[in-house]
């Protein structure tokens, strides 16, 4: 396989980078593949940008940061308005409709999906809003399979939480396996 690069992006808070590293984790303890995960944040912990970055190969990778994802996610309008321009030409493009409003196409597949207002009408809270966003992920390109990150979300969850992160995971996969992009540039990923 090609090596994916993949960059989360999004506002302190929102658990982007905690959804990086549970895919990177199901990607080497559940997929016998390599990964890389790294991470940066805004001058501010909480509501500041933050950006994760995550290579995942069945090769060795030789360089951890992502230059030019092959798929780009964005939660706030402020991570779409900063990042759009590193994605790669063909590449993928996953928003949510209730923060973002893309105002240009790019030259990428791109999905403006409702994964904040879907996880409110079915669970009634946003703590779980980046495991329907890395269950959409999953579902709209060739990362891992739902069980490594349901196996990860067993260890890394407290068990209170679980059922509720794994509904806002198939939450998630239902939205990326169920849609059509809001315009198509023909990107090489699955769909």
């Amino acid at each position: 396989m090609e090596p994916l690069r993949i960059v989360f992006s999004g506002s302190g808070g929102q658990g982007v980078i905690t959804s990086s590293i549970i895919l990177a984790e199901a990607a080497v303890l559940h997929e016998d593949l390599n990964a890389i995960q790294s991470q940066s944040y805004g001058p501010e912990a909480r509501g500041g940008a933050t950006r994760a970055d995550v290579i995942i190969s069945d090769t060795e990778i030789s360089f951890p940061r992502v230059l030019q994802p092959d798929v780009l996610i964005c939660l706030t309008q402020t991570a779409f308005t900063k990042y759009r321009s590193i994605l790669r030409p063909g590449g993928v493009l996953v928003t949510d409709s209730h923060y973002v409003k893309t105002h240009q196409r790019l030259d990428a597949r791109c999905y403006e999906l409702p994964m904040y207002d879907r996880v409110m009408e079915r669970i009634g809270n946003p703590v779980v809003f980046n495991i329907c966003m890395l269950g959409a992920l999953i579902g709209l390109a060739n990362t891992v399979r739902p069980e490594s990150v349901e196996n990860v979300l067993a260890y890394r969850v407290p068990q209170d939480y679980l059922p509720m992160n794994q509904e806002a995971l198939k939450i998630g996969l239902e939205l990326g396996g169920n849609c059509s992009p809001a315009y198509n540039s023909g990107s090489p990923l699955k769909k």
